[in-house]
């Protein structure tokens, strides 16, 4: 099990930008399948982005795709998701989550296949 702790959060206005981070603690996060998901008001989580255990693959959500970077630190233990270009509908609790087994393909868009999440970080993007 991993500890995740996300951080960067913020209030900011439409074009702006945030780079939200995400350290694990408790043991390594190489090797993992890693994910950001963000959940709105009175609704799911959804998937936002995600890196395969080898971190060759990326992916990445429509909504999200060329304004959002996925990346990650082996050596800090850290994963970060580069945020341009943001709009008010960006506006939700932003989670990093890390897959339950080590070198492990999953299914990088459903949130049943991570075993491990942070408690969240806040953005809010108005107009």
């Amino acid at each position: 099990q991993v500890q995740l702790v996300e951080s960067g959060g913020g209030v900011v206005q439409a074009g702006d930008s945030l780079r939200l981070s995400c350290v694990g603690s408790g043991r390594t996060i190489t090797g993992y399948a890693m994910g950001w998901f963000r959940q709105f008001p009175g609704k799911e989580r959804e998937f936002v982005a995600a890196q395969s255990y080898g971190g060759v693959n990326l992916y990445y959500a429509d909504s999200v795709k060329g304004r959002f970077t996925f990346s990650s630190n082996n050596a800090k233990n850290m994963l970060h998701l580069q945020m341009n270009n943001l709009k008010p509908e960006d506006t939700a609790v932003y989670f990093c989550a890390a897959a339950a087994k080590q070198f492990t393909d999953v299914d990088p868009v459903d949130g049943n296949e991570y075993a491990d999440w942070g408690r969240g970080t806040q953005v809010t993007v108005s107009s």
